[in-house]
């Protein structure tokens, strides 16, 4: 079962990639590793710099996909947020979270952006 979540996340991932390129995102990077977080994409919606967190669901069983974006969750995206910008010296630089919300159904895909759907940074000092 573990193999099938990996693949399930990396189709949703890629979907989501999908999806930005043709909302006009540039992709800069996929699953941004720092000490205290990971980021499933970085992408450049115009002058921002967009922090992003994938959430794919196959049923609304357990709720909404965005909705597993926890405080948690937030707080470790935002760590490496800050740790992305300081290693590349973009502080002067615009940037956001947002939620890319996959929700599968019968071999299709239904994306939902949510634009600045959390504060990054909340509690660090840059």
């Amino acid at each position: 079962m573990p193999g099938k979540n990996i693949d399930f996340g990396r189709r949703a991932e890629d979907g989501a990639c999908a999806y930005l390129r043709g909302l006009g995102y540039r992709i800069i990077t996929r699953n941004y590793k720092a000490r205290l977080g990971e980021i499933d994409i970085i992408a450049q919606d115009q002058a921002a710099i967009c922090f992003i967190e994938v959430k794919a669901r196959s049923s609304l069983k357990f709720g909404l996909p965005q909705e597993a974006v926890t405080r948690h969750k937030q707080e470790q995206i935002s760590s490496a947020a800050v740790c992305f910008l300081k290693k590349n010296k973009l502080f002067d630089r615009l940037a956001r979270a947002d939620v890319v919300s996959v929700l599968w159904r019968n071999d299709s895909a239904e994306f939902e952006l949510i634009k600045d759907a959390f504060e990054l940074g909340r509690g660090f000092t840059l």
